[in-house]
């Protein structure tokens, strides 16, 4: 796994972990990498410090800061309710076969669409390592699967 800090092209930062650089750039490619706050898909790697162990001894204590968040708790609702409405109307809601939908996809057994659904904590690993383009996406379905 690879953490890479990242910017769109409104200047939001976030941060996101992708099982290779690979994977990222297909992602990317793809449409698949979008931003956390507005939802913009124009997003690059952004400069980010690597962590360095130090002979030092640590502290323990939290780094605080005095400094209100850059994204006020509205907007990321608003724009999370926006990415949901987007998905939906974009994306085919396939609920717990969204495994098995994206595999049979990415072999070329069925042809590509955009889908969305659930998958629990191995077959979301599982696609990853095989390659399969997918991410999480940060909100639970409306709709019940049986």
């Amino acid at each position: 796994m690879i953490k890479y800090a990242l910017k769109c092209s409104e200047g939001h930062m976030f941060e996101s972990w992708f099982a290779s650089a690979a994977a990222y750039d297909s992602l990317r490619a793809g449409g698949h990498v979008s931003c956390v706050v507005c939802g913009g898909t124009d997003v690059a790697k952004a400069i980010m410090a690597p962590n360095v162990s130090t002979a030092r001894e640590k502290s323990d204590a939290p780094v605080l800061s005095d400094a209100p968040a850059k994204t006020a708790p509205e907007n990321v609702t608003n724009a999370l309710s926006k990415m949901r409405k987007e998905v939906e109307k974009n994306a085919t809601y396939v609920g717990g076969s969204f495994a098995e939908e994206a595999r049979s996809m990415h072999l070329g057994d069925v042809p590509e669409r955009a889908i969305w659904g659930e998958a629990n904590g191995a077959e979301a690993k599982s696609l990853i390592e095989d390659g399969v383009p997918v991410m999480p996406l940060p909100f639970i379905p409306t709709r019940k699967a049986n």
